[in-house]
């Protein structure tokens, strides 16, 4: 169910319908919006009579909604979500560059990174504390000492720090040291951790999973913004397809499908997506050009004794060439404001 409220609907009468919503034992979502504010409702297992709503104070429509999805789409929401970390955005005007190495190996290593990345005028820096590795023996990361060193970048370079967290009790900590939840591809259909996620106020960033379907991916948005969390950037890092001459397949008919159908903004990761570091900046410039509102890219001081995916990292000086690269594509394509 989707509750459209007029115009001139107050704060108070939208406030009344979330009432009346949770008094019949389910979820109200209000979405303020650039003209009026939605209301979605959820938590029914069946259908709910728009009668009970049409006639509330402030109320324009009450519509059925048979997607499988409600709080992600564009019925609920026809504006772009901007999604805010602090005084960063993704999905603004600004082409969202999210930096960094796959793991934090040391402080000496990510610092050398964070300078680059903060001198490129990129916003955000990525880096993982816990890394879900195919094999049990490869590196698994620092742990929450990694996370103190990101911190330590934060507070050094002013950067907004992207982590991942693996399980429940793994999100606690991003929350402690980060300011957006990482939820990896391996994790895409972990609900639980979803729900966790979920109720968290700092914003996540949802990778596709490595054979997930566009819808799959977008109900584990869906997941997400159930338990109220409507700071969610989806990613497109690739999918496991036959190819052989990459990593992954990685998927940029997405970003326009995404664009259909949801108000979410998407960002693309080149450095999954091929796996190959030649590939990283083309593609790149591929995902900026079909639409993207971001990237996110792996970066590396000394790619060639990386603990974790070397051949996917950029030196900082093919970093500093892709950031030439793509923000004059962003410049073309982005909408221009209205004078």
């Amino acid at each position: 169910m989707l509750i459209v409220m007029k115009a001139d609907a107050t704060e108070a009468e939208v406030a009344h319908v979330c009432d009346v919503i949770t008094e019949l034992g389910f979820k109200a979502h209000a979405m303020p919006g650039a003209t009026r504010t939605a209301i979605g409702v959820t938590g029914n297992q069946g259908a709910v009579d728009p009668t009970r709503f049409e006639n509330l104070p402030g109320v324009a429509e009450a519509i059925r909604v048979s997607k499988p999805y409600k709080l992600i789409t564009l019925d609920l929401r026809p504006e772009k979500t901007v999604v805010r970390v602090g005084d960063a955005t993704i999905g603004g005007d600004e082409l969202a560059i999210i930096a960094g190495p796959c793991a934090i190996e040391s402080r000496a290593q990510a610092f050398a990174v964070a300078e680059a990345v903060r001198r490129s005028g990129a916003r955000f820096f990525r880096g993982g504390a816990f890394k879900p590795r195919t094999s049990p023996y490869a590196f698994q990361g620092l742990g929450e000492e990694g996370l103190k060193i990101l911190a330590e970048v934060r507070d050094a370079y002013g950067l907004k720090i992207v982590t991942e967290a693996l399980d429940e009790s793994g999100v606690e900590l991003v929350e402690k040291y980060g300011d957006m939840i990482q939820i990896g591809a391996r994790n895409m259909q972990n609900f639980s951790l979803l729900r966790r996620a979920g109720k968290s106020k700092l914003p996540v960033l949802l990778k596709r999973g490595l054979s997930a379907t566009l819808d799959e991916w977008l109900l584990a948005a869906e997941y997400v913004m159930s338990e109220g969390n409507y700071n969610v950037v989806l990613c497109e890092r690739g999918v496991r397809t036959f190819a052989q001459h990459t990593r992954n397949t990685l998927d940029l008919a997405s970003i326009p499908a995404v664009r259909r159908i949801s108000h979410l903004p998407v960002v693309v990761d080149p450095s999954h997506g091929t796996g190959k570091n030649y590939m990283v900046i083309p593609l790149a410039c591929a995902g900026v050009a079909v639409g993207a509102d971001g990237l996110i890219v792996e970066v590396h001081d000394q790619p060639d004794k990386a603990l974790s995916d070397g051949a996917q990292a950029l030196t900082l000086e093919q970093y500093d060439q892709l950031i030439q690269e793509v923000r004059p594509i962003h410049e073309v394509v982005a909408p221009q404001p209205v004078a």
